[in-house]
C-alpha cells in the first residue's frame, strides 16, 4: 500500500507519518521540502520548489518493498506553486498521475499552530487543506480527513498493517 499523509503545515504530518511506518513496518519517506529550505540560508524561489518536485518524483518512482508512507508528496507541492507563484508545470499533474497513492490520509488544521522558521502561512490553512482536498479529489483516490480526535487514536494504535488500523478506525480502503 502506498500511503500518503498531507495536510496543512502544522497538522502533525511527519509525527503521524513516522509513527505509522514505525507500528506498521513500513518504509517511511520522510518530507523532502524542510531539510531543502532549511539549509538554503536564504529564501527559496519556484526553481527551488522545482527542485523539491523532481526529488519527489524521484521518491514515488522508488520501487519500494512492501506498505510505504509518504510525509506529503506531490499535491502539496503543486498546491504550494499555484499559491505562491501562480503557476505550476504540467510534468507534475503528470507525475502525480502516473504515481499514484492508494491511499490519503488529509490531515486537517485543528491543532494549534507551532511557529518555526520554516513555516509560513499559519493563517490559511483552512484555505489550503480545502485546495488539497479538491486536489485529491481530482486523483479519484479514496482519502480520509483526519481530525484531532482521529490524529489521537490514529497515535495509539499499534497495528500490525495499515489496512488493518484503516479497517479499525472505519476509514473505508
Amino acid at each position: 500500500m502506498r500511503l500518503a499523509i498531507i495536510g496543512p503545515e502544522s497538522t502533525g504530518k511527519t509525527t503521524l507519518a513516522r509513527h505509522l511506518a514505525a507500528r506498521c513496518g513500513a518504509t517511511w519517506v520522510a518530507e523532502y521540502a524542510r531539510g531543502y529550505v532549511e539549509q538554503l540560508g536564504r529564501e527559496y524561489t519556484y526553481d527551488d520548489v522545482l527542485s523539491i518536485a523532481r526529488h519527489q518524483l524521484d521518491e514515488l518512482r522508488y520501487p519500494y518493498a512492501g506498505d510505504v508512507i509518504f510525509d506529503t508528496e506531490m499535491i502539496i507541492t503543486k498546491v504550494w506553486l499555484m499559491h505562491k507563484y501562480g503557476s505550476c508545470p504540467a510534468w507534475i499533474d503528470e507525475a502525480i498521475k502516473a504515481y499514484p497513492m492508494d491511499r490519503y490520509l488529509l490531515l486537517y488544521p485543528d491543532i494549534a499552530w507551532k511557529e518555526d522558521p520554516v513555516r509560513e502561512n499559519g493563517d490559511i490553512r483552512e484555505e489550503l487543506f480545502r485546495r488539497y482536498e479538491a486536489e485529491i479529489r481530482r486523483t479519484r483516490v479514496p482519502y480520509s480527513i483526519v481530525r484531532a480526535r482521529e490524529r489521537a487514536l490514529l497515535l495509539e494504535e499499534q497495528p500490525e498493517r495499515i489496512g488493518d488500523l484503516l479497517d479499525r478506525l472505519h476509514f473505508d480502503m
